[in-house]
């Protein structure tokens, strides 16, 4: 197998075999196949896309680059649910301890930031001491003892994906279907799970911009599980603005400990109940999506899924007294400055590509990736679409490291801001379609 040829066929739109396809993903998984020969196949998929069966065996071959984790010493049934990506998107910390507390086991891998969303890791790494590199057996171990565990790809679980990954966020080769879809399926196949379900999300801040294009990548995924014989659901949510106030690592932790009290802003609860309802669905713990839905309300709203959260935390080598005290022993940034409005209205929308971008130029995102995150920065939105604004009115506020980088980040969030002369005759809808 001679690389460069590979990539040859593929930039100039000749199908690969599946011998070729499993041959390239071993050489980049065993070091053969050197970092820009892996983005060159990258951005060449980009452009070419995949067959069917080409993308049945990229998938399988990422897949089996590492271990397929069997978890049937745990006695109830494994879901994981996974994100295409949002900003401010936290969803997984209170989604997972609230499902675990409702007999749904949840072995979730997840993944860092890309782009300009941020990644369920980096939010986690926030708190002190939290380890997501735990070896297989921790990892089962936590799964069955406490009913949840997440953590990053490790060098036995798909280790192609996670080393095209970090390329594929520094290469501009992150909006693809195929890259996309393989990249998830690979790493939750590998979970030993029984069922997924997936946030397929739309809009400025999502990866897919179009309800059309989230389709293909829901349909791409669920044809990726059913081959595999897996159970997957997607649920396509509205991503034209950040989830919830909290844009930022620690920043995004502290707003899921409110959902874990019961409270927090009503689209970051909405989703967190939506989600878990599709879950225990899927894990056949419920035979009607309202009776999940408030089997999960119950638990956020007695405590239930805040101790849960707290047994995650400790396991994981976390200090749980950030779950009681966030303020107090979560990462806070040095700086804050307020983006105050230039014109009296209502918010009309909301680039939320613009918001992530800048906080990742704040330090809170990778541009390159060797850098590294700084948890305590972030961004507090303040106005929402629909909202009324006067001028001079904050609209966000940003949690900064006294750098130069605050005022660069003041102006993209006032370029994401439309401001409009009468109010919008509806707020946008949170959950747009649900594929089971």
């Amino acid at each position: 197998m001679i690389p460069r040829e590979l990539i040859r066929k593929k930039r100039d739109g000749e199908p690969l075999s599946a011998d070729e396809h499993r041959s390239f993903v071993a050489g980049v998984t065993d070091g053969s196949i050197p970092d820009y020969q892996a983005a060159a196949m990258l951005m060449a998929i980009y452009f070419r896309g995949m067959t069917d069966h080409e993308l049945s065996a990229w998938a399988d071959a990422m897949l089996h680059s590492g271990d397929v984790l069997d978890l049937s010493s745990v006695h109830v049934p494994k879901v994981d649910k996974h994100s295409t990506g949002g900003v401010g998107d936290k969803i997984s910390l209170p989604l997972a301890p609230a499902v675990a507390c409702c007999g749904v086991a949840v072995p979730m891998v997840s993944g860092r930031g890309l782009g300009h969303t941020g990644g369920t890791l980096d939010k986690l790494e926030s708190i002190p001491g939290f380890r997501v590199d735990l070896p297989v057996e921790r990892f089962r171990e936590i799964v069955s003892t406490v009913g949840a565990c997440l953590i990053g790809q490790t060098e036995r679980i798909a280790p192609a994906d996670r080393k095209l990954y970090a390329l594929r966020d520094v290469t501009a080769t992150v909006e693809s279907i195929p890259l996309i879809a393989s990249s998830i399926m690979s790493k939750k196949l590998a979970e030993g799970i029984d069922a997924l379900v997936l946030d397929c999300k739309v809009g400025t801040g999502a990866f897919m911009k179009t309800v059309d294009a989230a389709r293909d990548l829901a349909r791409t995924m669920q044809a990726i599980g059913a081959a595999a014989g897996k159970k997957v659901t997607a649920v396509l949510s509205n991503m034209d603005q950040p989830i919830g106030r909290a844009v930022g690592n620690a920043l995004e932790v502290e707003e899921s400990i409110e959902v874990l009290r019961g409270g927090g802003p009503a689209d970051t609860r909405e989703l967190t109940v939506a989600l878990g309802a599709e879950m225990l669905l899927a894990g056949g713990v419920v035979t009607a999506l309202d009776e999940g839905a408030a089997a999960v309300r119950r638990v956020l709203d007695s405590g239930h899924a805040l101790q849960k959260f707290r047994e995650i935390v400790a396991a994981q080598g976390g200090d749980p007294r950030a779950v009681d005290e966030p303020k107090r022993f979560l990462p806070q940034a040095g700086a804050c400055l307020e983006v105050r409005a230039q014109r009296a209205g209502w918010v009309g929308s909301i680039f939320s590509e613009a918001v992530g971008m800048a906080a990742l130029v704040l330090g809170g995102g990778r541009r390159r990736k060797e850098d590294m995150i700084d948890p305590s920065v972030g961004i507090t939105v303040l106005a929402h679409i629909g909202d009324r604004v006067e001028k001079g009115m904050p609209l966000a506020l940003l949690h900064h490291r006294g750098d130069d980088s605050a005022d660069d980040a003041a102006r993209r969030i006032l370029t994401a801001y439309r401001i409009v002369d009468e109010p919008l005759p509806a707020v946008p809808q949170l959950l747009l379609e649900v594929w089971r």
